[in-house]
């Protein structure tokens, strides 16, 4: 048995034989981010267990918490899966590897990042994962792009469109060019 599944209550087969509904946030601010993105679209649709149903705009943002590096590229998508929270968060981090991420520093600079932000209105605190995600409502270059494909979700009651009206959204521009390669 897989630790979620003792966790959650449910066997295993339960995520697997149901649809589910979650949203990604991708980032990144080294080389070339916005092929980056496409990579890593490519690579999580290749899992015959999920399906990428919208993509947001692709965003040009300041950095957030370490703040002496460059500009990052955000977007966020939203994904029907079969697959549970913590299968969906190994395929994210097998996605990131796969594209050459190396995890250097806390919030420092990457060629891509793909968090798990949201699956249903699951909420999951272990050691691994955390849902929703516990830092989302203080960054607009999360709220902002999930807004745009997933206005009405409830994040611990609250919509995501209000939550993307009250952040701090300064400095952020939508990148055109990168959002036509990324196909959004």
């Amino acid at each position: 048995m897989q630790p979620w599944a003792s966790t959650c209550g449910s066997p295993a087969s339960t995520f697997e034989m149901t649809t589910h509904r979650a949203a990604l946030s991708l980032g990144g601010n080294m080389g070339d981010v916005a092929r980056a993105f496409v990579g890593a679209f490519q690579a999580l649709e290749a899992d015959r267990r999920l399906s990428v149903v919208a993509r947001s705009h692709v965003w040009r943002t300041p950095p957030w918490g370490k703040t002496d590096q460059p500009d990052f590229l955000n977007m966020c998508a939203l994904v029907e899966t079969q697959l549970s929270p913590r299968d969906l968060l190994a395929l994210c981090l097998d996605v990131e590897t796969r594209a050459g991420r190396v995890r250097l520093e806390r919030w420092g600079p990457r060629l891509i990042d793909i968090d798990v932000l949201a699956y249903d209105d699951v909420k999951w605190d272990d050691e691994v994962l955390t849902l929703p995600h516990p830092r989302m409502r203080e960054r607009a270059f999360v709220l902002v792009p999930l807004a745009e494909i997933a206005p009405d979700w409830l994040i611990e009651g609250v919509r995501v469109d209000a939550l993307a009206a009250c952040a701090d959204s300064g400095g952020m521009q939508a990148d055109e060019e990168a959002s036509a390669l990324v196909g959004t």
